[in-house]
């Protein structure tokens, strides 16, 4: 099976020259070691040093030099604008607040489709609109989660890293 154990960054190479297609959405392109398949059916091993974003427009680089571009799957979001920017970063610590994966977007936020959030977003003034696009959510959100290990309490135990390290 082949692999791919480097990625290039969108916009640093030449997207023509991609031989092959990958869809994926947010959660799968947070990933440092996964089989995937293709569009147009090649299996491959992601095996990146340590877990990465992967952005729309990335290119995996497969060890026989081919590139395969990721496209970021449409994902069912909210957009989510306010009257000023200090309403925009009031709406933006909420949503922090709740460790809600979040992606800036302009003048605009964007979350995941939850009409509990949605509700409460329009309750503290904002407008929500239902939008369908690829979810680049900010590098940040991932770490409340997967860094509980307690580095300063070393009982002479191993910690097992999940993949998501």
């Amino acid at each position: 099976m082949k692999r791919a154990c480097e990625i290039k960054p969108a916009g640093a190479w030449n997207e023509a020259s991609a031989v092959d297609c990958i869809a994926l959405d947010a959660h799968e392109r947070h990933r440092r070691r996964i089989v995937l398949t293709t569009e147009r059916g090649t299996r491959f091993l992601l095996d990146l040093p340590q877990a990465t974003a992967l952005r729309d427009g990335d290119g995996l680089l497969l060890d026989d030099g081919a590139i395969v571009r990721v496209a970021g799957r449409p994902e069912s979001l909210l957009e989510i604008t306010a009257a000023s920017a200090q309403e925009l970063a009031r709406l933006a610590w909420h949503i922090g607040n709740r460790h809600i994966d979040v992606q800036i977007v302009g003048h605009t936020l964007r979350i995941r489709r939850e009409r509990v959030i949605a509700d409460m977003l329009r309750g503290l003034g904002a407008r929500v609109a239902p939008i369908e696009a690829p979810f680049d959510p900010e590098p940040g959100a991932y770490a409340h989660h997967h860094h509980h290990h307690h580095h300063h309490h070393h009982h002479h135990h191993h910690h097992q890293h999940d993949d998501h390290e």
